[in-house]
């Protein structure tokens, strides 16, 4: 796997409103704490997205997943994994699992959503929506503390 982040897909929702951005590799590019906008927080204002948004996201909390969820603050130049994935959405991707030593330091200071299924119905996706079926994500993943360099 790449270090080095690499966007292979964006899922344009056609009315040039938003988009979904999917990355692999960039262990190391990631966010340590939810932006103010986060979707996983339970804080943010649901509906800022299309349910269609989390519908194609939803693929990157199923069992042995290799995309992640891309911070959609950080911008497709220079995309760094979501913070609230990473908490959250990432304890099945394999992508993951793979690199966990490579992250440290992720946390948040405002509540989250327990997995992906419950942040996508509270955005709008159908519960028995058959994309959410697959999503995993229900275990909350443990990181190191964040070296003080």
């Amino acid at each position: 796997m790449s270090d080095k982040p690499q966007v292979i897909s964006v899922h344009d929702g056609g009315d040039g409103e938003w988009g979904v951005t999917t990355m692999v590799g960039g262990g190391r590019a990631y966010q340590t704490r939810p932006c103010p906008s986060c979707p996983w927080r339970r804080d943010s204002e649901t509906g800022v997205f299309p349910p269609e948004a989390f519908r194609h996201s939803a693929r990157t909390t199923y069992d042995l997943a290799t995309s992640k969820f891309a911070c959609h603050m950080s911008g497709r130049e220079r995309p760094k994994t979501c913070a609230g994935f990473l908490l959250r959405g990432a304890s099945d991707n394999l992508a993951v699992r793979m690199r966990i030593a490579d992250y440290s330091g992720i946390d948040s200071p405002v509540e989250l959503y327990d997995d992906y299924r419950e942040m996508a119905v509270a955005n709008g996706v159908d519960e028995d929506d058959s994309a959410l079926r697959p999503c995993r994500g229900d275990r909350p993943m443990e990181y190191r503390p964040r070296k003080e360099d």
